[in-house]
């Protein structure tokens, strides 16, 4: 999985995973609604009236829980890190794009420590950090990498790759292959999407972070 499938498809899960907690706040609270949407409909501009106040709040709300730029940043950090690491900088050494923060231990500190930093300060920023990378290692699907995934359990040296085939062989699978473009298609329509959603909601006076 490549940009726009890490991005996009991870901002979806988000999304999915606030609408399922609202609703499930909603029926511990024994009201229809989770919350109450801002009192300022989208009927107050005319061209928003195909959205729902109620659904536009669904959206808007990921954004007053958290900061989704973190979360996107999040969803490729783990690429951020290790290809310049180990397939520019250390290719002698590594040669390899999936090192150290493709790892359990890698998300098991940003874990802790976002964990830390919410009980201690309130701060949730390191906890969505954490997420995005969760699912870079979930899409990336690094169970079948255990040598990756469990460093150093099987020692501490990490598989060398041929780059240059896997390059060509990327950019290739982009055009010829639905395992690689169908996500990336899928993470740019969702990115569209809520794009626009925001620019609409924000012109009708909602609020929310990215």
């Amino acid at each position: 999985m490549l940009i726009f499938g890490h991005t996009g498809i991870t901002l979806g899960t988000a999304l999915l995973g606030n609408t399922a907690l609202r609703k499930g706040y909603a029926r511990r609270d024994g009201k229809g609604k989770a919350g109450t949407p801002p009192r300022r409909s989208l009927e107050a501009e005319p061209a928003q009236n195909a959205l729902s106040s109620d659904r536009v709040w669904q959206i808007t709300s990921l954004g007053n829980r958290i900061d989704t730029r973190v979360l996107l940043i999040g969803s490729l950090l783990p690429d951020i890190i290790d290809k310049p690491v180990g397939q520019f900088f250390f290719r002698d050494i590594f040669s390899n794009g999936r090192i150290c923060c493709h790892t359990i231990i890698f998300l098991l500190l940003i874990a802790l420590i976002g964990i830390y930093l919410y009980r201690s300060r309130g701060k949730t920023w390191l906890l969505t950090l954490g997420f995005g990378t969760f699912t870079h290692l979930i899409f990336d699907q690094m169970w079948l990498i255990p040598q990756t995934l469990l460093w150093p359990l099987y020692g501490f040296a990490f598989e060398k790759l041929d780059l240059t085939a896997w390059t060509q062989n990327i950019f290739y699978a982009l055009y010829t292959d639905p395992v690689v473009y169908v996500p990336e298609l899928l993470g740019i329509v969702i990115l569209s999407w809520y794009g626009l959603v925001l620019v609409r909601t924000r012109k009708a006076g909602f609020k929310g972070r990215m």
